[in-house]
């Protein structure tokens, strides 16, 4: 039910919107509209406060079209969505001067540029008396409600998961609000000046093919996976070829859809089965927390002894890489899969990512950055944890001497080859036998698919066994 009626003088209430582009389980949005003041609805588009970590290309993609959404359902019950770009705090009280407003609501973030910029303009908002109102709507539990016996920050997981476990289970989500009411719409930018989308060369039609942005879209996808998938998540999260994950980790990052109603839709319909499932959401969970905990983690590694690791610049290699022509099937399908769709399947981050910093010893930055720019989900907390994960540098992360074999990770959860097959198809017409390991395959084998190695498909840029071994020495040198 929506209402535009606003009394003579009456001061309206701004709604902050940042990651939580939603009107379900929206805590700022509900508290704002009990007040019973009309709403204006603020998105700012604050490039600067990010710095290096402005969104990239793939999630400027997304924002446009997740704002487009979340601005029609907001216009449908009378609210508008004012759009600004540049400095939070001059946008915010410029707005303020504008509409009269004496109230200020938002959802928490927890990226460290968030923190200390939320914190400057709390106190200057409360300095001029001005109410605000701020709550948690991205996470499970504040980083503050879960510490260590000894009140430190969790570095393990297990332990970590353990007290998220312990404390009573996540409040239940909160309805949308049965009613709005609307301020008079003061000046707004426009989607469409902000150029969020690509234009010349138009690079999107994968994702565009992939992906539908919005709330109603995460809604309906989450109800799926809860009703069909969730129970046998923990058995089919890493078959390549199969429809086994929920691809919810964009919708998540947006705020199209908040982690208690995840928590809740998969608890109340795949029960027990679904504890697989809810323990990745822990992990999102224990990477959220991590950053808030050591806000250089994704510039620095939190293992120290890691600033002295011999790097090697590697210009080919990391293009290769990037491009998906590394001679590994496996790791090209996946770089593929990610420069098509926006995504990348957990497993084939996996082996990727080792690929990049333990075959080629190139940084884990030059991983992360490029993921940043290509992934829909990408996420500061989740994309730092992960790749120092794999570095073996972060928290609770991976052994040193874990350097997976591309070829048998592809035979154990690609078995049939349907994965290399969608994404690298100069390999489509090869033998499962040999799918993963082309440059083995016998000669007629190869030209009976069409296969000319060096020419439509590269050979390998390294050999495991030698890469292996030099990453290993690396390792222990360091």
């Amino acid at each position: 039910m929506a209402s535009s009626t606003q009394n003579a003088g009456e001061a309206p209430a701004i709604v902050w919107f940042r990651d939580d582009l939603r009107l379900f389980d929206n805590p700022a949005l509900a508290a704002a509209a009990a007040s019973g003041a009309p709403l204006v609805a603020l998105y700012v588009l604050d490039d600067a406060a990010m710095g290096r970590w402005r969104p990239g290309g793939a999630s400027r993609w997304w924002l446009h079209h997740s704002l487009s959404s979340l601005a029609a359902d907001l216009s449908a019950r009378g609210v508008p969505l004012v759009l600004r770009r540049g400095a939070a705090d001059i946008a915010l009280f410029s707005l303020l001067a504008d509409t009269k407003a004496r109230s200020v609501y938002w959802n928490r973030l927890y990226e460290p540029w968030a923190v200390r910029r939320d914190g400057e303009i709390k106190a200057r908002l409360s300095a001029e008396g001005v109410k605000a109102q701020s709550f948690n709507a991205s996470l499970l539990f504040e980083p503050s409600a879960l510490r260590t016996a000894q009140g430190e920050p969790y570095r393990v997981f297990t332990p970590f998961w353990r007290a998220c476990l312990a404390r009573p289970a996540p409040e239940t989500p909160l309805p949308a609000p049965a009613r709005l009411r609307g301020a008079p719409a003061p000046q707004s930018e426009t989607l469409e000046a902000w150029r969020l989308l690509p234009t010349k060369p138009d690079w999107a039609e994968g994702l565009r093919d992939t992906w539908r942005p919005g709330e109603a879209a995460a809604q309906a996808k989450l109800k799926e996976f809860a009703k069909a998938r969730a129970a046998r998540y923990g058995g089919a999260r890493d078959a390549l070829g199969e429809d086994g994950v929920s691809r919810l980790s964009p919708h998540l990052h947006f705020g199209e859809v908040s982690p208690r109603q995840v928590w809740r839709a998969v608890a109340t319909q795949a029960q027990e089965a679904g504890a697989a499932y809810l323990r990745q959401l822990g992990w999102r969970e224990f990477s959220r927390h991590l950053l808030f905990a050591n806000p250089d983690m994704p510039e620095a590694p939190l293992d120290k002894s890691f600033a002295r690791f011999p790097w090697r610049e590697d210009g080919e290699g990391l293009a290769a890489w990037r491009k998906g022509r590394t001679g590994y099937p496996l790791v090209d399908a996946g770089m593929r899969e990610l420069w098509r769709t926006g995504y990348m399947h957990n497993r084939a981050r996996l082996v990727a990512a080792s690929f990049l910093i333990k075959h080629l010893l190139i940084h884990w930055r030059d991983g992360e950055g490029w993921f940043w720019d290509t992934l829909v989900d990408a996420d500061l907390a989740n994309n730092a944890a992960s790749w120092q994960w794999v570095a073996g540098c972060g928290a609770d992360a991976a052994p040193y001497f874990r350097i997976f074999n591309p070829v048998l990770q592809g035979e154990k959860f690609d078995p049939g080859g349907a994965y290399v097959r969608r994404f690298v198809p100069e390999l489509a017409k090869l033998e499962a036998k040999w799918i993963h390991r082309p440059w083995e395959a016998p000669k007629a084998v190869l030209e009976a698919a069409g296969v000319r190695l060096g020419e439509t498909y590269p050979l390998p840029i390294v050999d495991h066994a030698k890469a292996r071994a030099r990453a290993l020495a690396a390792y222990a040198e360091r």
